[in-house]
């Protein structure tokens, strides 16, 4: 009934506080003999971590990975592999300023999980947020590092997983412009090179203010194959949206077109559909999104993701008490202006952990890789 785990045959449970000692998370499922070692995980985890320019928190975690079990090596092996049992990570804390959080014991921060939190269970960590930290989201990304391993293994090296951030406030990208190589050029992980430019200065001024902001992320992962997911209760796009819905800040989810296929006619949303030189049914869009009735069709995975603006500014605010009183608070400590841009790496993260355990399913129901 804790609720730290997510997967069904390739399980993640997470553990750890923001500002605890360590972070980390047990892999289980994960298939045997599978070649990993940290330099595998390491540079998901230097994508996300804090510090990395002025428009994130500048909170310093080197965020370094020890695998603690799982693996196995001797001299008659190139290097350690995958047991088939539990992987265990652990991500040391190393730059904690709890006495930053000091004035927000006894009061709540508006939009935080401050209050629900209390309310469920009578006692908070309050120094950084506790498990509601975004820090947790480092211990998803070193699992997710494996998922990619464990795909590569169980449907060769076409899967590729990247996600860009597509809006910043109300500010969108020009699709048209769209270039996957300029995310590396920039630290928004933005595909948009002019919208690029806009949000430095923008998000500056957001950051000067004391304020934050929100964003949208898109996740997209191609080469993966028809026939992943299971109508019901097992459709592919819940699962995503589930873990999508379960990164911080998250407050809304599309799978596609999402919400504006609302506005379309049946016969603008239909993908229509041709046969290919393959054999293979070709696609002439992808409203959908790539599912259709809750199972992959072939198609690319494109799913998009809200977050709200982070809770924790500057900008005096009102509420209230644990005695009850009212007050204002305002939040010190380092922060992000903008907490959907390290968000980024997050989603590919969540997109890789859904996939590697919906290809294992399939496998265990129809017996074969599809």
């Amino acid at each position: 009934m804790s609720h730290n785990s997510f997967g069904h045959l390739f399980r993640v449970t997470t553990w750890g506080e923001s500002h605890g000692p360590a972070l980390g998370c047990v892999v289980d499922g994960c298939p045997p003999g599978i070649a990993l070692s940290e330099a595998d995980i390491q540079p998901f985890l230097d994508a996300r971590k804090p510090g990395t320019s002025k428009f994130v928190t500048q909170r310093r975690e080197s965020d370094t990975v020890k695998i603690l079990s799982g693996t196995f090596a001797d001299e008659r092996m190139a290097g350690p592999v995958t047991t088939g049992t539990p992987i265990s990570l652990l991500i040391e804390n190393e730059d904690q300023r709890s006495k930053d959080y000091a004035d927000i014991r006894d009061a709540y921060r508006p939009g935080h999980a401050d209050f629900a939190y209390q309310a469920k269970y009578g006692v908070r960590d309050y120094r950084g947020g506790g498990r509601q930290s975004a820090r947790e989201t480092a211990a998803r990304v070193a699992a997710g590092a494996i998922a990619r391993k464990a795909l590569a293994h169980l449907l060769g090296p076409a899967v590729t997983i990247r996600a860009a951030l597509v809006q910043v406030g109300a500010d969108r990208i020009d699709r048209a412009a769209w270039d996957w190589a300029e995310t590396a050029n920039n630290p928004f992980w933005c595909p948009d090179a002019a919208a690029a430019r806009r949000w430095e200065s923008y998000l500056d001024a957001v950051r000067k203010a004391g304020s934050s902001v929100g964003a949208v992320i898109e996740v997209v992962a191609e080469g993966v194959p028809a026939g992943l997911g299971a109508p019901l209760y097992g459709k592919l796009d819940a699962d995503l949206a589930a873990a999508f819905m379960s990164i911080n800040a998250v407050k809304g989810v599309e799978i596609g077109d999402g919400f504006a296929a609302a506005a379309l006619t049946g016969g603008e949303n239909a993908d229509e559909m041709r046969m290919g030189n393959d054999g293979r049914p070709l696609f002439l869009s992808n409203h959908a999104g790539g599912i259709l009735g809750g199972i992959s069709s072939g198609q690319p995975l494109v799913a998009r993701f809200a977050v709200k603006p982070t809770s924790s500014i500057l900008t005096p605010r009102k509420t209230v008490t644990v005695a009850g009183g009212e007050t204002e608070i305002v939040t010190k400590g380092r922060h992000d202006p903008c907490v959907g841009i390290r968000a980024v790496p997050v989603g590919e993260a969540m997109m890789a952990l859904v996939l590697a355990d919906h290809v294992l399913r399939h496998r265990g129901q129809c017996g074969a890789t599809p």
